[in-house]
């Protein structure tokens, strides 16, 4: 007989049978009325195992922190409980050549951002560019503690002028509340920087280019003005412009409106044009192509050659003949006056030869080319300077699916139109090598370079090109550049007329030029951007304007005598 186990208490009927006729009154979705049922082993067994793997996981990560990371995550305490504020350094200002101020600093009221003021007057905006505002959180935490400049000199000299951001830094206590003493790590102030450029050359020049853009339709234009000897950059143009002060401190909705105009316009106002515009140069690539032709021995400068306003190529194979047109009838040329009259006929033929005139030919066009700067970035202190091209075989199998190199290609490019490109500050650049005989500068907006870029010219050959673009001046019944005969200021210059588009109906008018003649200073471009062809004034009538006024101003303007 089996042992009972002793009993020690009534027995409730409900633990024993369940009510079937109650059930209804149950509620299910909670389990009423179910019969509890006893856990078995393998269940307990594996909720023990899960606690047991929960609390060793605590008691790693606890360990973890606590012995093996401890120095770091000590670290990362003391910064929990330290808080710190900037100290914005003094942005340095930025002075003419003169010591006039284009851009200074305001303190602000009711805030720690110092302002950034720029001179108010037009021209300097591509040339100065704007700053971005240190930024706060929404916590007021700043996530970018610094001022950055954006563009032009402010971009380029952003370490030499921004300084060093210094804090305070102090605790609180788990409250949030600030304990008493703190430490503090002074701010330095950005360098002041005097650059090359004369306000009001520049603001000259500008103006000049401004006005003739508007009164004759022309889309754009740019102007560089630089010392031939050390690369100093006296002015430096680019029309239309965007304003610095807007850019920097305009939060206005209207300000906001047209900066955003201006983001979407076609003028591209964000654009350099004196160091990334990107032009055809024409006819001043001329009298670097006239030097080429003497170095190579393949013409002699007193030669005649026969301008009949077209130069014609007989078809070996039946059809059209080839015509190469002149701009007009000049008659017999030698070289100084082909360079003084832009004779196109001349060019053709010392470039890519013609009956028994030999011609340079598109290899050593290119390699004359190259060296004199042309398709080279010149170095020059200011961002988002852009390269030349000068055309070639090479060039012209990869843009062209026809690649075959012709003799009319080699024709077009003498006289600087197909591919060929150029910038202004390259054209400046090639030119005062020219006019000091010797050597490529590197521009410089602030401070000079001593590197330069030796070119081994002969003085003689040299000499005729000289006197060429002389000529262009001072010959008033045939020089194309004679407007700029200005008394008291002797130049020697080039202009260049570069056609547009299929139609040809829309022309880049150029001039360049250097000045004193005998003891050149000073070497000058002007670009103005896509004009009427019909229209007779161009770029030389901005740079007379200039040479007058400097002239009317010679003692403010003594440096450049």
């Amino acid at each position: 007989m089996k042992k009972r186990n002793k009993y020690l208490g009534e027995i409730n009927p409900e633990e024993i049978l369940v009510d079937v006729s109650n059930l209804g009154n149950f509620n299910l979705q909670q389990m009423e009325g179910a019969l509890s049922k006893v856990l078995n082993k393998k269940s307990i067994y594996a909720v023990s195992l899960f606690i047991l793997f929960i609390m060793s996981f605590f008691l790693y990560t606890m360990y973890s922190m606590q012995i093996i990371n401890k120095d770091h995550y000590s670290q990362l305490a003391e910064r929990n409980k330290s808080r710190s504020s900037p100290i914005f350094p003094k942005r340095g200002a930025i002075l003419d050549r003169k010591g006039e101020m284009l851009a200074w600093n305001t303190v602000a009221t009711n805030t720690s951002i110092i302002k950034r003021n720029y001179i108010k007057e037009e021209g300097f905006g591509n040339l100065l560019g704007y700053v971005s505002y240190p930024k706060l959180d929404k916590s007021g935490v700043f996530w970018q503690s610094e001022y950055i400049g954006k563009d032009g000199l402010e971009k380029y000299y952003q370490d030499k002028l921004n300084g060093k951001v210094g804090s305070h830094i102090y605790e609180v206590s788990a409250t949030g509340d600030i304990l008493p003493g703190k430490v503090t790590k002074e701010s330095s102030d950005g360098e002041e920087i005097k650059i090359n450029i004369d306000s009001k050359l520049q603001m000259e020049l500008f103006q000049n280019i401004k006005d003739l853009a508007i009164e004759k339709g022309f889309h754009g234009g740019a102007g560089v003005i630089m010392n031939v000897n050390d690369g100093s950059v006296a002015a430096l143009v680019s029309y239309p412009e965007y304003d610095n002060n807007i850019m920097t401190n305009g939060d206005s909705p209207e300000d906001k409106n047209i900066i955003n105009n201006w983001l979407g316009d076609k003028d591209n106002k964000f654009s350099n044009r004196a160091v990334a515009g990107l032009y055809t140069p024409g006819s001043t690539v001329k009298p670097f192509m006239a030097y080429s032709a003497l170095s190579e021995n393949i013409i002699d400068p007193y030669k005649n050659i026969l301008s009949k306003g077209k130069l014609v190529v007989k078809n070996r194979y039946g059809g059209p003949d080839a015509v190469f047109k002149d701009w007009k009838v000049h008659g017999y040329v030698d070289m100084r006056h082909a360079i003084a009259v832009s004779s196109d006929e001349y060019f053709y033929q010392i470039g890519g030869g013609y009956n028994d005139q030999e011609g340079l030919g598109i290899d050593r066009i290119h390699k004359h080319m190259s060296t004199f700067g042309f398709a080279s970035s010149t170095g020059i202190d200011i961002g988002g300077e852009k390269k030349g091209n000068i055309p070639n075989k090479d060039w012209k199998e990869k843009m062209y699916q026809d690649g075959d190199w012709r003799l009319g290609d080699t024709y077009n490019t003498s006289i600087g139109q197909y591919g060929y490109q150029t910038t202004p500050i390259e054209l400046v650049r090639s030119l005062s090598s020219i006019a000091n005989g010797s050597y490529l500068p590197i521009p410089r907006i602030y401070g000079t370079s001593t590197e330069k870029v030796y070119l081994d010219l002969n003085l003689d050959k040299l000499n005729v090109v000289r006197e060429g673009m002389r000529l262009a001046v001072t010959d008033q019944s045939i020089g194309t550049v004679r407007s700029l005969y200005v008394k008291g200021m002797d130049v020697a210059a080039k202009s260049g007329t570069a056609e547009l588009g299929v139609r040809k109906d829309r022309v880049n008018s150029w001039v360049m030029g250097y000045y004193p003649y005998d003891n050149p200073k000073y070497a000058f471009v002007v670009i103005m951007e896509n004009g009427d062809v019909h229209n007779l004034t161009g770029a030389s009538s901005v740079m007379r304007k200039l040479l007058v006024n400097i002239v009317e101003n010679k003692d403010y303007y003594e440096y450049m005598f």
